[in-house]
């Protein structure tokens, strides 16, 4: 909602959330390179760019705001998407998209007063990703393979 300013930003009044199968998006983060180059999963600059120029999935740490727009601990992960990665996502993989826009404008006027509890947001849960590839392109430092969480 942060990046949107909850729907205020010119061409970003629309909210969309958008569900997709598990096993697609375990399949992003499996052939996810981050944007930038991480010593622990590349042995070299060579190798990493080579592997960003052959992945249709990208990924990106950027910090995660609180509705009021202050910077959290926590990072957020962006993914960007490209080639057959990209028309699957939009031809295949897409479950249901719900259009939330009116519920983000009814919630507008809380934002200043989060902690009080009027504002509503959905419940977060940490995601455990299902492979241990997508669990480390992600940088997890404990993976928990196979959990029941999360299975949608």
């Amino acid at each position: 909602m942060y990046r949107s300013d909850w729907g205020r930003s010119q061409g970003q009044e629309v909210v969309l959330a958008i569900r997709l199968r598990r096993a697609f998006f375990d399949s992003l983060l499996e052939q996810s390179v981050p944007s930038s180059f991480v010593p622990e999963l590349f042995d070299s600059q060579d190798t990493w760019k080579a592997a960003g120029a052959r992945s249709d999935v990208r990924l990106q740490w950027d910090p995660d705001h609180n509705p009021s727009g202050g910077k959290c601990e926590r990072r957020a992960i962006q993914l960007g998407l490209r080639g057959k990665t990209l028309e699957a996502y939009g031809k295949k993989e897409i479950v249901k998209i719900v259009d939330l826009s009116g519920f983000v404008a009814q919630q507008r006027p809380f934002i200043g007063d989060w902690r009080s509890g009027s504002l509503l947001t959905p419940a977060e849960r940490v995601y455990v990703p299902k492979s241990a590839t997508a669990a480390t392109n992600v940088g997890l430092a404990e993976w928990r393979g196979n959990s029941s969480e999360n299975e949608t």
